[in-house]
């Protein structure tokens, strides 16, 4: 599910890199591993628990990440078979370097997901392992589960089995570079079989009546010795390559069902007032949205290279608010199973060197492939996983708004007293004299207040910057 990205890709000043400082401080986010935590991950990194992995080394596997990623938690192979397709994708086996109850795995439910920052992140678990010794590099053969799924030859999942197994990446690919081999006609089967495979999981979720946000990063970029912030808009090989990723976190999911114990990623249906006010957002950015036409129908019609179909992506993200992670144990599942945006069963398995649920939930798979209990250490940690996860991606949630802001306020304190356009996308009902604006040009979206009359919802309005703060992380507009 999608995230506010932001991204740098240049160096940048030194006041915004320092207010980034104080708001991990600030934060109090934790800035090193015990050395307790270290010993046991040099320990592990040596020596990881393989007993129970096949070898499928053979398998000539690769990645799909952003360039300078070095965390790797997936890797994949796409084969064309008689009736269908067969997919296998590779999850780092983090159960083979964290040993339940000691150092490494005690530090992991605090820290509970990895943080990023526009500069850097907070990892879950030490670098030695999450960019080494269990990150699916290429060359290197690395402990992971191992899921095969076959599909039939419109894209639907028939079987579903994961193991363990020795891996081999060949390869780390990066999305612009999978996007030009693909449509250059220069990308050999496996690679070229991920378009023909993420359509039809495209046209799957179309079906029934899922919908996938391709949400822009905001990135930061240096212009003319100044800095401003502009969408990067998502290619179709980053959906192609997200859909692997669903189907897995669905077949899980129904694998957990099958068994009667898991951890299901829940979203409820958007309740009317939500829906109503994105109908606001989509008047305010002119984004044509008719009344017979589902919401679902309206995404998949935008393209985020258009300056307010992004900020609209962005508004949607709103309609996600509410998910969380339910367990449900001895055969029941619980009331909503289904994630309303996938519609469907899913969890989160595919990314466990970012994310804690993901490790239990593989466990989960594993058991209920083999016909055996799960391990008592899943059990035992299965009812306190919802809260820590919730806790955990909380923090998440503040660190993204927060860096935001940081970076927002950063970015603009030169500026205060230029005038901006701006597009009016939100009004308080209380205070109509109140909203937010989203700006062209950087791409913010910011507080105004200060009217002297009822602000026009759904219309241009220029604005004045009154306020840009790094250190309280505020920017604030006035009309002009």
């Amino acid at each position: 599910m999608p995230r506010r990205h932001l991204h740098m890709t240049g160096p940048a000043e030194t006041p915004l890199r320092a207010a980034l400082c104080k708001l991990r401080t600030e934060l109090e986010l934790p800035d090193s591993f015990p050395p307790a935590v270290l010993a046991e991950a040099a320990q592990t990194a040596r020596a990881p628990a393989v007993s129970a992995h096949k070898d499928a080394t053979d398998l000539p596997l690769f990645t799909i990440d952003p360039p300078t990623s070095t965390d790797l938690d997936q890797a994949m192979h796409l084969e064309r078979r008689r009736h269908g397709f067969r997919v296998h994708y590779a999850i780092a086996d983090v159960a083979a370097f964290v040993r339940p109850g000691g150092a490494l795995d005690t530090e992991a439910h605090r820290r509970v997901t990895t943080l990023y920052f526009p500069d850097g992140k907070v990892p879950l678990h030490p670098t030695l392992l999450s960019e080494g010794a269990a990150s699916l590099l290429p060359g290197q053969t690395r402990p992971a589960l191992l899921w095969q799924i076959d599909l039939d030859s419109e894209g639907g999942a028939v079987t579903t089995s994961v193991r363990r197994a020795l891996v081999r990446s060949r390869a780390k690919l990066d999305y612009a570079g999978v996007q030009r081999q693909i449509d250059t006609g220069t990308a050999e089967e496996p690679l070229a079989l991920l378009r023909d495979i993420g359509r039809l999981r495209e046209e799957q979720e179309v079906a029934r009546g899922g919908i996938s946000l391709n949400v822009p990063e905001q990135e930061i970029v240096e212009r003319d010795g100044t800095y401003g912030l502009e969408y990067r808009a998502t290619l179709p090989a980053d959906g192609w390559n997200a859909q692997i990723s669903l189907l897995t976190g669905m077949a899980a999911a129904h694998l957990m069902a099958q068994t009667g114990t898991g951890i299901l990623r829940t979203l409820p249906v958007a309740p009317d007032g939500a829906v109503a006010r994105l109908r606001r957002s989509a008047e305010a950015l002119h984004i044509d949205w008719p009344h017979h036409v589902p919401y679902a129908q309206v995404v998949r019609s935008l393209d985020p290279r258009r300056t307010n179909h992004a900020a609209f992506l962005q508004e949607c993200t709103t309609l996600l608010r509410g998910a969380g992670y339910t367990v449900f144990e001895h055969g029941g599942l619980p009331t909503p199973a289904v994630h309303a945006a996938v519609a469907d069963l899913y969890t989160h398995c595919t990314a466990p060197l970012r994310r804690l649920v993901d490790r239990y939930a593989a466990e989960l798979c594993l058991a209920a492939v083999a016909e055996q209990d799960p391990p008592e250490w899943v059990l035992a940690a299965l009812p306190r996983l919802p809260k820590e996860m919730a806790d955990g991606t909380g923090r998440a949630n503040t660190v993204e708004r927060e860096c935001v802001d940081v970076v927002e306020a950063a970015l603009l304190k030169d500026r205060v007293g230029e005038v901006f356009d701006a597009y009016v996308v939100d009004v308080k009902e209380q205070e109509p004299t109140t909203g937010t604006v989203h700006i062209d040009d950087p791409a913010v979206v910011a507080r105004v207040e200060g009217a002297t009359a009822k602000l026009p919802l759904g219309e241009r309005l220029r604005v004045r910057l009154a306020q840009a703060d790094p250190g309280s992380a505020k920017v604030l507009f006035a009309p002009a």
